[in-house]
């Protein structure tokens, strides 16, 4: 989307933007994202959490790391939702992005555009190596990105790939360390 140096200007000042972390399961991505937005809380500027309404794996509200860290959230069954419930807010928190709908980069642009800090946490691959749903067009459009890394359980080394011990083989498969484990280029490569 090319911007004219006024619309530029009053996005610049508005301080709207897309920050994304991803990574691997258990790389730690929900815990950033709800490290950031605490932060964003204690100085109390307006914040909002959204979950996908599907996510009920720790609790049906609240977005809940594998630390057992908590922020309580909305869930919503589309990405339109967002732009309704999250209009008097100056920062907007979205976790497990990639079970989201295809319109999420569209939606986080518009209230990036409106001056909302936006924060989005999601896999960035699925269990195949595959850019997982909404995920690359939420990476093409923000403004930072943090790639977060698991610890590969064969080797030690960074992981990057969610490996599926499960062998139920539909791309989306809610789980947990009985289903899926974080590995290596070279673990992951040398299994799957």
């Amino acid at each position: 989307m090319l911007y004219s140096e006024d619309v530029f200007k009053r996005v610049t000042e508005l301080g709207g933007s897309i920050e994304v972390i991803c990574g691997s399961m258990f790389s730690g991505k929900t815990e950033e994202l709800i490290r950031r937005l605490r932060r964003a809380q204690i100085a109390r500027l307006r914040v909002e959490i959204f979950k996908p309404r599907t996510d009920t794996r720790f609790d049906e509200s609240a977005v809940v790391s594998h630390n057992a860290n908590y922020i309580h959230s909305t869930p919503v069954d589309h990405s339109s939702s967002i732009l309704l419930l999250g209009s008097e807010v100056q920062v907007v928190g979205i976790d497990e992005a990639q079970f989201f709908d295809g319109e999420l980069p569209r939606v986080c642009n518009m209230l990036a555009n409106r001056g909302v800090r936006v924060i989005v946490a999601g896999l960035d691959m699925d269990y195949q190596g595959v850019p997982f749903g909404p995920m690359p067009g939420l990476l093409a459009i923000a403004e930072s990105i943090t790639k977060v890394h698991a610890v590969c359980v064969k080797c030690g080394n960074p992981a990057l790939y969610s490996y599926r011990l499960a062998t139920e083989r539909s791309t989306v498969l809610l789980g947990e360390k009985e289903s899926y484990e974080p590995r290596c280029r070279v673990c992951y490569g040398l299994q799957a």
